[in-house]
C-alpha cells in the first residue's frame, strides 16, 4: 500500500532523511532540518515567475497565465495515491505533484491588459483551453477537497464556474474538450454519488500470484505500478468517470454509463465522439496505458455506434526502440473532415528488430464507417505523424531510431498510396534541420498546417543551428518546385524565436538578450517596424552583472565541443586569477561525430539563473561551465556505449583544459554534477577520472543491473551483454571512487530507472569501502524537486559540499591520494 494518509504523514520528521551512522555529519553539526542557503541563492529561489502565454483562435488577444513561487513541503506531501503508473492526489481526484497558476490576465497584441475578474479565492487554475471561437477560456479550480469546472467569458473578462457537479476527475488524461460549435464542453465527472474510496482489507484473502506463459513480456523499469487486489480496486474507484456534456449556462447531460475513459474527443463537425475506455485484466507489470482498452465512436446522446478496435494488454512490447503494441494505435479525427478517423497498425508485429519491407500502414475511415478502411500510406519505417491541410493533402511522416533517418511525404487522401518526398534528414543533423511546418487553427478548432497560395506553399519555423549559434527563422516553401523563401532570421544582439505568422501577415515573436529577458513582440514584415506587446521585468536585476559566454573547444580525438561559461559579476582575472569551478552536463548519444559536434545554443539568450543546476553558484566565486558537452559516439557497427567510459572522461578533460586555457578555471579545484543521467554521469567521472574535487549527483542511477531491459538510448539487454551493464555502472566500480561525493534523490522518485534504492545502494557501498560520500533524501520529492523548503535545502547542500571539498586550496597529492586509472 502506497498512500500515505495525511495523518500519518504528520508523524513522520519534517527533517531530511540521511541514512548515515548515529555519529554522521548532521548529527555531529546539528544540521538536522530544512537548511536556507545563503542570501542570493534564496533570491533566485523567490525570483518573480514569468507569466505563461496563449494566444486565442482568432489572435486577438493573450491568455496571461500567472505563476506562483514554488509550494511548501506541506503542499507538496500532500496525500498522493501512487498506482498503476500514475499519482493522483485522492482527496480531489486530480493530479498529484501539479503546478497550478495562480491568476489570469487578457491582453491585447497592441499592449491593453485586463485582469480577469470573478475568479475564487486563493485560485489554483490548470488545464486553460480556448473555445474554437476565442470568445471563451475553460479551465479547472483546484479546491481542497475537489477539482471544479470554471470558465472565463473573454468579452467581460469575468470568470465563473460552470457547472455544479460534484467534481472533475482530472487525474487520469485530459478532464474536458470543447465542443467545435464552442456551446459545450465535453467533461469528465467524477460518478455522482460515488462512495467511498475502498478500504484496505484488514486481513489478508491470499497470496499475489502472477504467472508466465512461456512467451517473452519485456517491460522497461516503470513505478508506481499495482501491486495487489487492493491496488486494482483503488485504481478502479478513482479512475472511473461519468462522461458529461455541460452548456454554457452550467447544464449537464449524461452521457453513456461510467467507465475509465482515457479520452473522448468531439469530431470536427460535431456529430460524434472518439472514446477510448479501459477494461480489465489489468496488470501489475506495465502502467495503464497498456492496460485493454475499447476504442468506439459514440453519437452526442453517448449511444456507441461504431467500434475501431479492441486492445488487449499491451504486456508484450518489445523494449528495442521503434517497437510498438500491435493492433490500431494513434487513433485520431483527421481535422480538416467532418467525422473521419485515421489510425495506424504495425504490420512487423510491432518489433523493430524483426526484418520488414514495410514497418506501418495508415488508414482512415469516414462516418457512417461502413465498409472497409482505405489505405492512405504504406510506410517502410516507423510511423512518426500526420499533418492535415484544409487543402485536402496531408504530411505522414516515418522514422528510424537506429540510422537516426527521418521522411516527411506529401499523401492525397484522394488518391492513396503514393509517397511524394518533401522531406529526409538525419534528425542528429542540426545544421541542416528544414524546419517544423507551422500550424493555425481551424474554425472547428482543430490545428492544420498554416498554408498560402491556395496549399501550394507553406511555413516553415526552426531553431537555425549553425556553428556561429542558432538563429531562428521562418521560410516559406513552395510545394510544387521545393523553392523557398527566407522571411525572417533572428540578427544579433537577440536571440527572437517564431510563435507564428498572424492572419494579417504580421510574425509574433519570442525575443531576448544576454541582458533582456523573453518578451513578445510584432514584426512587420514588409516594413520591418517591431513593437512590443509584453514588457516583463528582469526576474533577478541584482544579478545582471553576471557574464555569460558561449565557448567552443575540441576533444583529444578532434570532436568540436561546447559549454557555457559564466563569471561572477566583479570578476577581475588579473586580480582573481583562475578560479575553482563547477561543471555541470549530462551525456547525449551520437551515431555521427559531425553531428556530435554541432553547437545547440545561442550567444544572445538571456542569461537564466535557474536554481535547478550549476548556474546560481557562480554567486557564490564559482566559475560554472554549464551544460558542457557530453557527447558519446558510435559510428557505423559501433554502439555510443562501447566507450562510454572514456569518452566522458575526454569529454570532461577537454572542457576543463578550455578553461585553464581561459586563464578563468583553477584545474585543482574543479567539482562536477549532474541531475538524472547527469548523475550516472558524476558517478562514471569520479570513478575513472582524476580530474575532479568532488561530486554532486542528484537523482541518479548507478546500478544498470537494476535496469536490466535496456536505459536510456541503450537498446541491448543485460542478458545480451553484461559485460556492458557491468562496464557502465559507477556502482560496480565504487572502490575507484576516492572523490567526496554527495548524493540527492527524491524519495518518492517515479522516474524510470532511477529509483531511490539506486542512490542508497550507492552510497551504502561508498561507504562500507571508506569513501567521503554524504546522502540526502528529500521526503515527498519525485524526480524533479518542488517544495520550496526541498529546493533551498538542496542550493544549501550543494553550496555547503562545493565549499568543503572543492573551493580550498589544493592539498599536496600523495602516492596514497590517486589510483592509476
Amino acid at each position: 500500500m502506497r498512500y500515505t494518509p495525511l495523518v500519518s504523514r504528520l508523524v513522520l520528521p519534517l527533517a531530511l532523511v540521511f541514512f548515515a551512522s548515529a555519529e554522521s555529519l548532521a548529527a555531529q553539526e546539528g544540521t538536522d532540518g530544512y537548511q536556507t542557503p545563503a542570501a542570493e541563492l534564496t533570491a533566485l529561489v523567490d525570483a518573480p515567475v514569468t507569466p505563461g502565454i496563449s494566444l486565442s483562435p482568432d489572435e486577438s488577444v493573450m491568455l496571461l497565465t500567472m505563476r506562483p513561487s514554488l509550494p511548501s513541503i506541506g503542499e507538496v506531501a500532500a496525500p498522493e495515491l501512487k498506482i498503476a503508473g500514475l499519482r493522483i492526489n485522492p482527496r480531489t481526484n486530480g493530479p498529484s505533484r501539479s503546478r497550478p497558476s495562480n491568476g489570469l490576465a487578457l491582453r491585447t497584441l497592441e499592449g491593453d491588459e485586463r485582469a480577469v475578474t470573478g475568479l475564487p479565492s486563493n485560485p489554483r487554475i490548470r488545464n486553460t483551453r480556448w473555445s474554437p471561437d476565442g470568445g471563451m477560456v475553460a479551465f479547472t479550480h483546484d479546491t481542497d477537497s475537489a477539482v471544479q469546472l470554471w470558465i472565463l467569458d473573454v468579452a467581460s473578462a469575468s470568470a465563473r464556474r460552470l457547472s455544479d457537479l460534484d467534481a472533475v476527475n482530472a487525474g487520469f488524461g485530459s478532464p474536458f474538450s470543447w465542443s467545435p460549435e464552442s456551446d459545450a464542453l465535453y467533461l469528465m465527472a467524477v460518478p455522482p454519488g460515488r462512495g467511498p474510496a475502498p478500504a484496505e482489507p484488514m486481513v489478508p484473502t491470499g497470496p499475489r500470484i502472477e504467472e508466465s506463459s512461456g512467451e517473452a513480456a519485456p517491460a522497461r523499469t516503470y513505478q508506481d505500478l499495482l501491486q495487489n487486489q487492493h491496488d486494482e480496486a483503488l485504481y478502479a474507484h478513482y479512475a472511473m468517470a461519468q462522461l458529461a456534456r455541460v452548456g454554457l449556462e452550467g447544464s449537464a447531460t449524461m452521457l453513456g454509463e461510467p467507465a475509465i475513459f482515457s479520452g473522448a474527443t468531439p469530431s470536427p463537425d460535431g456529430s460524434h465522439l472518439l472514446v477510448q475506455t479501459t477494461q480489465r485484466p489489468f496488470s501489475y507489470q506495465v502502467p495503464a496505458s497498456r492496460f485493454p482498452s475499447t476504442i468506439e465512436v459514440w453519437d452526442t446522446a453517448g449511444n456507441p455506434v461504431h467500434r475501431v478496435a479492441q486492445l488487449p494488454l499491451q504486456d508484450g512490447v518489445p523494449t528495442s526502440f521503434g517497437s510498438v503494441p500491435t493492433g490500431v494505435r494513434s487513433v485520431s479525427w483527421r481535422p480538416d473532415a467532418g467525422a473521419t478517423l485515421y489510425w495506424v497498425e504495425a504490420q512487423d508485429g510491432g518489433d523493430a528488430q524483426a526484418p520488414a519491407d514495410i514497418r506501418d500502414r495508415v488508414y482512415t475511415h469516414a462516418a457512417p464507417f461502413a465498409g472497409e478502411p482505405t489505405e492512405l500510406a504504406a510506410l517502410p519505417l516507423r510511423y512518426g505523424g500526420v499533418m492535415w491541410a484544409e487543402e485536402g493533402f496531408a504530411f505522414v511522416s516515418e522514422n528510424w531510431f537506429s540510422t537516426r533517418q527521418q521522411r516527411t511525404y506529401r499523401v492525397d487522401p484522394d488518391a492513396p498510396g503514393t509517397l511524394d518526398l518533401i522531406f529526409d534528414l538525419q534528425t542528429e543533423d542540426r545544421y541542416n534541420d528544414p524546419g517544423f511546418p507551422m500550424f493555425t487553427t481551424n474554425e472547428r478548432g482543430f490545428g492544420v498546417l498554416m498554408t498560402a497560395d491556395g496549399g501550394r506553399s507553406i511555413y516553415l519555423a526552426g531553431q537555425g543551428a549553425s556553428p556561429e549559434g542558432n538563429r531562428p527563422f521562418l521560410r516559406k516553401r513552395n510545394l510544387e518546385t521545393g523553392a523557398e523563401e527566407e522571411l525572417f532570421r533572428s540578427e544579433a544582439p537577440y536571440y527572437e524565436g517564431v510563435v507564428t505568422l498572424l492572419a494579417d501577415g504580421r510574425l509574433l515573436t519570442r525575443r531576448e538578450s544576454a541582458d533582456e529577458p523573453p518578451n513578445y513582440f510584432l514584426r512587420d514584415l514588409d516594413r520591418g517596424a517591431i513593437s512590443a506587446v509584453t514588457d516583463f521585468p528582469h526576474p533577478y536585476p541584482q544579478f545582471a552583472g553576471i557574464r555569460k559566454e558561449a565557448i567552443q573547444y575540441e576533444r583529444e580525438d578532434g570532436v568540436p565541443l561546447s559549454a557555457t561559461l559564466y563569471l561572477p559579476a566583479d570578476y577581475d582575472q588579473e586580480r582573481d586569477g583562475p578560479l575553482p569551478t563547477f561543471v555541470w552536463a549530462y551525456p547525449t548519444e551520437f551515431k555521427s561525430a559531425a553531428a556530435a559536434g554541432q553547437r545547440r545554443d545561442s550567444p544572445y539568450q538571456f542569461t537564466r539563473i535557474s536554481y535547478s543546476g550549476a548556474v546560481p553558484y557562480v554567486t557564490r566565486g564559482y566559475a560554472v561551465l554549464d551544460n558542457a558537452s557530453m557527447p558519446v559516439i558510435g559510428e557505423g557497427d559501433a554502439e555510443p556505449n562501447d566507450s562510454f567510459r572514456e569518452q566522458l572522461v575526454a569529454n570532461a578533460q577537454a572542457a576543463v583544459d578550455e578553461g585553464v586555457r581561459r586563464g578563468v578555471v583553477d584545474p585543482d579545484r574543479v567539482g562536477v554534477g549532474g541531475h538524472s543521467y547527469g548523475a550516472f554521469m558524476t558517478g562514471n567521472l569520479l570513478a575513472h577520472s582524476d580530474i575532479f574535487r568532488a561530486g554532486v549527483a542528484r537523482s541518479g542511477a548507478y546500478n544498470r543491473t537494476l535496469t536490466p531491459f535496456g536505459f536510456q538510448r541503450e537498446e541491448r539487454l543485460f542478458w545480451e551483454d553484461p559485460d556492458l551493464y557491468l562496464y557502465m555502472s559507477p556502482f560496480m566500480h565504487a572502490e575507484k571512487v576516492n572523490e567526496p561525493i554527495l548524493l540527492i534523490h527524491g524519495e518518492d522518485d517515479n522516474n524510470s530507472g532511477t529509483f531511490p534504492i539506486q542512490s542508497r545502494r550507492f552510497y551504502a557501498a561508498l561507504k562500507g569501502l571508506g569513501a567521503t560520500a554524504r546522502l540526502v533524501f528529500l521526503p515527498a520529492e519525485s524526480h524533479g524537486y518542488a517544495a520550496r523548503e526541498s529546493v533551498l535545502h538542496v542550493l544549501w547542500e550543494t553550496d555547503r559540499w562545493l565549499d568543503m571539498h572543492v573551493k580550498p586550496a589544493k592539498k599536496p597529492v600523495t602516492t596514497t591520494d590517486h589510483d592509476e586509472r
